[in-house]
């Protein structure tokens, strides 16, 4: 059983809050220093991986509920040595149960409390725009980018509708394909299948091919790739990027299995 909480910190510079990016980089590396030094929390391999931080969001991570009170103590006392507070407004709790149900200690877990404000466990949550779930799914994340597909698609033709044939095709390889592939890895057949058909729209709406058009025609005609093509190439350089990466957390996991 894994408790996931996610925290965003803001920095207190003349009774206002901004952004915590104002404060030093050396600062931001002590608070995850101190807290990782603990060595309190979920561990991967040997590795002890208690807490993940991008810019002002911070993620902690503990197999227990005594472990994560203690991770929020420690994350206090260190943010305040640094006029840093937490937004207990933004942050969240969420409780990922393990596959197998007799490992599971209880369903049912007291609520946090974050500068006198109590936190309240969800079933999910958006982290760095991905939706992460407590079952560990990615069909709200696919739902999401089907829903954000169609709405870059429709800007493109309410502002660009009238542009040149060039020019619409750059506009939807920039605009329509980028997604975020190499992250999913549960998910169904048929919520694939919604994403393919909604890219499939997209091209036909965008370009004016009537929807009983020949979807092969219009990848012809337009030089876009096909929906497979662009599951293959999002793959390709999502692992290019993992096995390249010079972040040390990321080069250790590619030494070990964690599966």
């Amino acid at each position: 059983m894994v408790l996931y909480l996610a925290v965003f910190l803001s920095a207190m510079v003349l009774g206002k809050e901004e952004s915590c990016l104002l404060i030093s980089l050396a600062d931001i590396s002590g608070l995850l220093q101190s807290i990782s030094a603990s060595r309190i929390g979920c561990y991967i391999g040997c590795m002890p991986v208690n807490i993940l931080a991008y810019a002002d969001d911070i993620v902690m991570l503990s197999p227990s509920w005594r472990g994560l009170r203690t991770l929020i103590d420690n994350l206090l006392l260190c943010a305040q040595s640094i006029d840093m507070t937490c937004n207990a407004r933004k942050t969240v709790c969420m409780v990922v149960n393990p596959q197998c149900r007799s490992k599971m200690d209880s369903t049912f877990f007291p609520l946090f409390t974050l500068e006198s404000l109590q936190l309240q466990f969800v079933s999910s949550f958006r982290y760095l725009g991905h939706i992460i779930t407590n079952t560990l799914s990615d069909k709200d994340d696919i739902q999401r980018e089907i829903k954000s597909m169609f709405f870059r698609t429709n800007i493109l033709i309410r502002k660009f509708s009238h542009c040149s044939f060039t020019v619409k095709c750059s506009l939807f390889r920039s605009y329509c394909l980028s997604l975020y592939i190499g992250l999913w890895r549960m998910f169904t057949v048929s919520y694939m299948n919604k994403l393919r058909s909604c890219y499939n729209k997209c091209i036909k709406s965008f370009f004016g091919y009537h929807r009983s058009s020949s979807m092969t025609q219009a990848l012809l005609q337009t030089g876009l790739p096909s929906f497979d093509t662009v599951l293959h190439n999002g793959a390709c350089v999502f692992s290019c990027m993992w096995h390249t990466s010079q972040n040390s957390l990321v080069q250790y996991f590619n030494t070990v299995d964690i599966d």
